[in-house]
Formats: C-alpha cells, sequence, structure tokens
C-alpha cells in the first residue's frame, strides 16, 4: 500500500498564476495516483495537475468562443507516462504486423551512459552533459578525456566540483554541481528563482485586444512558430497543436537533433527549414513571425537577440504576440547566461541528491524520465493559453518564461510519496492502448503511440495530420 505526505497541489497554484474565479466543483477531475515509476517524487500528479491547469486554460478559450464552459479528466498514471518520451510509449508495426517497441537510439543510449553524477576531488559530484556532438566535443575538450564512461569518471575526479562547474561554463558547454534542494535554495540562482512564479507571465508591449479567429478547437486559428529541439520546447508547441493550433516547427537542416525525440514531439504539427543567420531566410521568418500569434524558442539566452529575434524585436515586429522562452536556469540571476538540459537541473535543484538518497543507490542519481523536460513544456503552453486569453480580453503583447530548474522546484515543492521501490516504469497494456494513437505511412514507419492523455467533454486534445518528417512543409501559414 503506497503512503503519501501530502503537500501543496501544484494545481492551487497554477490556478493562481491563471486569477479570476476558479472551475466549478467538478469541472475538473483528477484520477489514479503515483507512483509508476521508482522515484520518491509525486511525478505522476504534479504532471497530472500541469496538464489539468493547461486543460482549463484551454476551456477559457473555449469559453471565450461559445460561452460554455466543459468538464476536464486527468489520469495520474497516465500523465506520468507522458515524461517517458519515445520508451515504451512509441511502438512501431513490424513485418508481421504486430506493434513493437522501438529500440533505444544509439546516441541517445551514448548520452545516457555519460550523463550522470561522477564523483569529484574534493568528495562532491557533477553531472557533465553530453547531448549533441559539438556540446561533447566541448565537454570532452574542458576535461582532457575520451567519450567513455570510465574516462569521464577518471576525468571528473580530477577537478572540484566549483572549478568544473565554472570551466564547463566558461567553455559554452553544459553541466552543474550536484546540490542538496537546501544549497540550491542559499545558491543566488535558487534564491533568484524561488523568488519568482514557475510560470512568469509579462505584458512587454501595448496592442488593440484580438478576439479569437473561428474555429472548432481553443486553439483553431491560432499560429504558432515553434523553434525549439529536444523536449521542453517541442512539447510546449506539441501540447498547443493538441488544441488545434496551427504549429509551424522551424529549424535548419545543419542543425543537429536527436531523431526519436524529434518523432515523439511533431505530432500534428509541420516542418519547415529556414536558417535564420541566412540573411534572405531570416527575412521569411520575420514574415511569419508578423502573422504569427505565438513565438516558442528554446536557444541559449541571447541568442536570438543577436539575430534581431528576441522578445523586443518581435514585440515590434508584431505587437500582440505571445513570446515564449524555454530555458533552463530562468530569466535572470548570476546563472541566467547559461544554458542546460533536463538532467543539469535534477543535479544541481535537488533532485538527484533527494533520488539517490530515496532508492539508496548510495550517490546522486537521475530519476527514470525526463520529468523537468516534460513539465516546462505543458507550463509552456498553459502559460502560452493564458496569455492569448489576455490579450483577447485586454491586448498587449506578453513574453511567457518557463525554465527546467524552476520546474525542477516546483516538483520538490509537491512533497514525496513511498512505496515505490517495485513500481512499474511503465502503462500496462490495457492502460497504452486507453491512449493509443495510430499513425500509419510517417517517415519513421507505421506508429502507435502514447497520445493526448487529457480528456474533455466538447473538444477532446488530437493529433491532425501525419507526423513530419523535418523540412517537409513550406515555410508558410495555414489559410485561418
Amino acid at each position: 500500500m503506497t503512503t503519501q505526505q501530502e503537500g501543496p497541489r501544484a494545481f492551487d497554484e497554477l490556478m493562481a498564476i491563471r486569477g479570476g474565479e476558479r472551475p466549478a466543483p467538478g469541472e475538473v477531475t483528477t484520477t489514479g495516483s503515483d507512483p509508476l515509476f521508482v522515484s520518491p517524487f509525486r511525478i505522476g500528479r504534479t504532471l497530472a495537475d500541469a496538464l489539468a491547469a493547461r486543460a482549463v486554460a484551454a476551456a477559457d478559450l473555449w469559453e471565450m468562443r461559445t460561452g460554455r464552459r466543459q468538464r476536464i479528466e486527468v489520469d495520474v498514471r497516465a500523465a506520468a507516462a507522458t515524461a517517458l518520451g519515445g520508451e515504451d510509449m512509441t511502438l512501431v508495426r513490424d513485418a508481421s504486423g504486430a506493434y513493437e517497441p522501438i529500440p533505444v537510439s544509439p546516441d541517445v543510449e551514448h548520452m545516457a551512459s555519460l550523463t550522470q553524477p561522477w564523483r569529484t576531488a574534493d568528495d562532491r559530484w557533477f553531472v557533465p552533459h553530453f547531448n549533441l556532438p559539438h556540446l561533447e566535443r566541448r565537454v570532452l575538450d574542458v576535461l582532457g578525456c575520451e567519450a567513455a564512461p570510465e574516462s569521464v569518471e577518471a576525468a571528473v575526479r580530477k577537478w572540484k566540483a566549483d572549478d568544473l562547474d565554472e570551466a564547463i561554463a566558461a567553455a559554452g558547454a553544459c553541466g552543474g554541481t550536484v546540490r542538496t534542494a537546501r544549497e540550491w535554495l542559499d545558491h543566488p540562482q535558487g534564491a533568484y528563482l524561488a523568488a519568482r512564479p514557475v510560470v512568469e507571465i509579462t505584458k512587454i508591449g501595448d496592442s488593440d485586444p484580438e478576439p479569437l479567429p473561428a474555429g472548432d478547437a481553443p486553439l483553431a486559428g491560432v499560429r504558432v512558430l515553434d523553434l525549439t529541439r529536444i523536449l521542453a520546447g517541442p512539447t510546449a508547441a506539441l501540447s498547443m497543436a493538441e488544441h488545434g493550433a496551427d504549429v509551424l516547427m522551424v529549424t535548419a537542416p545543419h542543425l543537429p537533433q536527436v531523431e526519436p525525440f524529434v518523432r515523439d514531439t511533431s505530432h500534428g504539427k509541420r516542418s519547415a527549414y529556414l536558417d535564420f543567420t541566412r540573411p534572405d531566410e531570416a527575412a521569411r521568418l520575420r514574415g511569419l513571425a508578423a502573422e504569427s500569434d505565438v513565438f516558442i524558442e528554446g536557444y541559449r539566452p541571447h541568442r536570438l537577440e543577436a539575430h534581431g529575434f528576441g522578445p523586443a524585436d518581435l514585440a515590434a515586429l508584431r505587437p500582440g504576440m505571445v513570446h515564449v522562452s524555454v530555458n533552463c536556469f530562468g530569466s535572470g540571476g548570476p546563472f541566467g547566461d547559461r544554458a542546460g538540459w533536463d538532467q543539469v537541473a535534477q543535479a544541481v535543484t535537488g533532485v538527484c541528491d533527494v533520488q539517490g538518497a530515496a532508492t539508496g543507490a548510495g550517490r546522486p542519481q537521475l530519476t527514470p524520465v525526463f520529468l523537468c523536460d516534460f513539465l516546462t513544456g505543458f507550463l509552456g503552453s498553459y502559460g502560452a493559453m493564458l496569455a492569448l486569453a489576455r490579450r483577447a480580453r485586454e491586448g498587449g503583447t506578453y513574453h511567457v518564461g518557463v525554465s527546467l530548474c524552476r520546474s525542477a522546484m516546483f516538483l520538490q515543492q509537491q512533497g514525496l510519496t513511498s512505496g515505490f521501490e517495485n513500481a512499474p516504469g511503465k502503462l500496462e497494456p490495457a492502460e497504452f492502448e486507453r491512449y493509443a494513437v495510430a499513425d500509419d505511412a510517417t517517415a519513421y514507419g507505421d506508429l502507435k503511440s502514447l497520445g493526448p492523455v487529457i480528456r474533455m467533454s466538447e473538444t477532446p486534445p488530437r493529433w491532425s495530420g501525419t507526423t513530419p518528417r523535418l523540412g517537409s512543409s513550406r515555410p508558410e501559414w495555414l489559410p485561418r
């Protein structure tokens, strides 16, 4: 029997950010309970509350269109399974017609083998991050080692944690010193984030109110530019596609990608190639931005400003735009210019420390899933929809900020659960089938994936079209 230490509900905090009247009794139902994973954190409940809040924001937009509210239901176990990404949650049809799990990508397996807590010379722990070849090279150059676990372990052992932390940051690489939750809150970056909401919504310009375009879904006719890669940002854009938005992914052919992450976060989107470092293609991107409603980016802080696509640039180009920034360390503070990933956020905020202690690992440990990525993505789309509602009511241009570290802190605020030692780690087949969506003839084969897990009585989230191949669409908007 699982016992739980009750913490504050994530849903309540998110409704406070929304403001106004709370949903009526019975409008939002959350069923099921943790744990699905071998982890003390309330992963399922926190994700379920974030998804329920996202659904409320979508229902608010639907009420603006129709005057009608709707009922919302989210199952905690299904919500937890969204954090698995493609592992066990995307199947491919084989030659016999049966759906089978897709083997773990060698690139992901390689990254995971190296991106772990390693002991430092001063008996602390450090997580260097090895995703994407150019970032891996930077870490290896700092460490002076080979891309093998035993070589990385020996190299990290030669460094003091704080010295390595600074050297990795100075090289434009990614990594983080493992801290306890208390140490993080005492750190200037942790203190900075603790003073800010988990979803920051800031009005950055004036514009006239804009009613929602006509359509049969909460975000029908809303145009979303998705300039993100690798989980958190793509999940935010995917969330908006599920509620009916026209989402156009924009990337460049030379930018490195992780194929399974592209596959599993592209449902319901279109994809086009534009390289904003080329003047002609930057001009085309500006044209798309001028006709968009939401611009989601997950680049290293200030990278897009250097090319004329920062929040102030876009606010001048398109008054009324909602600009969503997804990053690791937040909107400011001493680490505000650093890039990072899910595992880095887990390391620095205390998640690794708690996970390792609770499981008896004898060392810090990453959780079994990319929980910061998916939670941050859900929160980014929630903030974007709240800002669209404000734009419809009162006008304005808005900046929405979400970060992996603030999401990790939000998760820890929900308290811990027990009885997780024998958690299954994935849904039962019947549970998976309840939410499964088939998608045939994609660039990745005939797929069956864990589909949207939110249930809404009038506008259930869904995926439209076929999961696209990168660059398969023209860089243009669909007609409204």
